[in-house]
């Protein structure tokens, strides 16, 4: 079917004042119906980076039900200029009950799928609506590209989707769903916001540093901001796991992290199967040293002994995920390398069914790296790292753009000829900006979150970001617009020692639209003790136990600065 020009549309479906502006007579009066949404087309000139335009491809009516309110379901396309590059499939859910807000959801991984916009921002509480049963006109897409589920790295063969995934999608997606809710509305949104986990909280932080008076507030969980950095981490540990005997089974993962437990959980107070002053477990634990139920965690002579037991090359892989990887020279982003993970407490991975599974695949999965690299991703219950085959798609795809090149042949910290092209990407990948002024003084919000048991995107890298950011704003400056917290035991997007919920919306909208700053936030558990609560700690602080009341309930907890080492 051919689109409707916004421009063209009958002057009932023209909204009051004008639908982009200078394009449309002032006089129209009705906002459009649904179905006169399916004829819309977005010319050219109302978005804010170079396309050829975006046209609605399907507008579907879903009537109310259950006690949900009826909304338009919209899907469209946004045409490339290069006519090889893929279109940006976005999709657009516009409530019939609006609240006169929009949000817009980031994607994961190598993105290439349309976010669930009728869902849930990231970790969202689930005794609360979605944004959409809030009425929010809520929004996503799928960053110009269709995963391929056995390369999801391949588009970046194509500049303009390279570019698109980048970040330059946040804003053509963003201009087209603003135009289409003027459409709807008559209106442009009062106030917009963003949220996103892992890219997505990469693509928080980047229209929050790009384009500072788009949105209003985001949410950035566990946030992959210097994604080049972590690549480069990701290349160092892969080749460590790649070593003879260095890939733990799911059940010696399991009793790594049994160790872990048993030796850092009261260091909050109580044991409760929650590490949460993570910064003492980090400088106490020794994998070497460490007991399991009183015997020795390293295996006798430190040779491979058993399923209860790691071998010293198993102990030297995860010494690797504990630490940095540093750079010989800084990117030309500006990163000298990236942190190590909180490697004792994570869950990598371990024996269990149904969230387990997930965090399975998220962690180590079940096969070692080698070359030619297995099946990975969240698809595959049996399969590679999630983490290395990141790896793989970069090196192979981004860097090298040689689909039989050995990722593991290739040193991160030596990278010899193709130093230029990962400078070159870093440039693109790593959103790491720390003057975030413009924002902060549109009157923006922040608010960042991340589980310290992460297990693909490490805490400490959040947290030197926010560090970043105190030092080059001033401590007092960064308080009036921004808040980093830590969650114990929450992996990454979902965890079965602490699967987080957190109502981090009704928080963003309270400082934006009322002034009122985060205080005494709290998160819940979904998984691991259902509907047990934690104070949600301002980073560097963390849930220490008051010695009485209910271990699950958050009132028996308070918020701690005591250092490493002492509890």
């Amino acid at each position: 079917m051919t689109a409707t020009p916004v421009s063209r549309l009958p002057r009932s479906a023209l909204p009051l004042g004008a639908l982009l502006a200078g394009l449309l007579a002032s006089e129209a009066s009705l906002a459009a119906s649904c179905a006169e949404l399916a004829a819309a087309a977005v010319p050219a000139e109302a978005i804010g980076l170079p396309t050829r335009g975006a046209q609605v491809v399907s507008a579907t009516p879903v009537p109310a039900a259950g006690g949900a309110a009826g909304y338009c379901d919209l899907n469209a396309e946004i045409r490339p200029l290069d006519p090889a590059a893929p279109a940006i499939r976005m999709r657009l859910v516009l409530p019939e009950q609006w609240n006169r807000k929009a949000m817009m959801f980031g994607g994961g991984g190598y993105n290439g799928s349309v976010p669930n916009v009728a869902g849930n921002v990231p970790a969202g509480p689930l005794d609360q609506p979605t944004p959409l049963g809030r009425g929010y006109a809520v929004f996503g897409s799928d960053s110009g590209h269709v995963a391929d589920p056995l390369s999801p790295g391949a588009f970046a063969w194509n500049e303009e989707a390279l570019a698109n995934y980048a970040h330059d999608a946040l804003k053509k997606t963003r201009d087209t769903a603003i135009a289409l809710i003027r459409l709807r509305y008559g209106a442009a949104p009062e106030r917009s916001y963003f949220a996103g986990g892992s890219t997505g909280g990469r693509e928080a932080l980047a229209v929050v540093q790009q384009w500072p008076t788009d949105f209003q507030g985001a949410i950035a969980l566990y946030p992959a901001y210097n994604a080049a950095a972590l690549n480069l981490q990701f290349g160092r540990i892969s080749r460590a796991l790649a070593a003879p005997g260095a890939f733990p089974s799911l059940q010696q993962r399991a009793a790594l992290l049994e160790a872990a437990l048993q030796a850092c959980d009261s260091l909050d107070g109580v044991r409760d199967r929650l590490i949460s002053h993570q910064a003492a477990c980090n400088a106490r634990f020794d994998p070497a040293r460490a007991t399991l139920d009183g015997r020795p965690l390293r295996c006798p002579g430190g040779v491979a002994g058993g399923e209860r037991c790691l071998s010293d090359a198993q102990i030297a892989a995860f010494r690797v995920i504990d630490t940095p990887i540093r750079f010989a020279a800084p990117l030309a982003s500006g990163e000298r390398g990236y942190p190590g993970f909180n490697a004792w407490g994570t869950d990598f991975g371990r024996p269990g069914s149904g969230v387990q599974l997930l965090v399975n695949r998220l962690g180590l999965n079940t096969l070692q790296p080698t070359y030619p690299m297995p099946p990975h991703g969240t698809g595959f219950a049996d399969g590679a790292p999630y983490h290395a085959g990141f790896w793989d798609e970069w090196i192979r795809h981004f860097v090298t753009r040689n689909p039989s090149f050995d990722s593991l042949a290739f040193d991160p910290q030596a990278p010899g000829p193709w130093q230029a092209r990962i400078d070159q990407l870093s440039l693109r990948q790593d959103v790491n900006r720390t003057d975030l002024s413009a924002f902060a003084e549109a009157g923006g919000k922040l608010l960042i979150a991340h589980g310290n048991a992460d297990q693909l995107v490490s805490s400490r890298a959040s947290a030197e970001y926010y560090l970043r950011i105190r030092r080059d704003m001033g401590p007092g400056k960064t308080r009036q617009f921004l808040r980093y917290y830590e969650i114990p035991g929450y992996g990454h997007a979902a965890s079965t020692l602490f699967n987080a919920a957190w109502d981090s919306l009704s928080a963003l909208e309270d400082w934006v639209e009322h002034g009122r700053a985060p205080r005494r936030q709290t998160v819940a558990d979904s998984v691991g003790v259902p509907g047990r609560t934690r104070p949600l700690c301002e980073y560097p602080s963390w849930p220490r136990y008051v010695g009485k009341g209910d271990v699950d309930r958050a009132e028996s907890f308070v918020c701690s600065a005591a250092r490493a080492g002492s509890h």
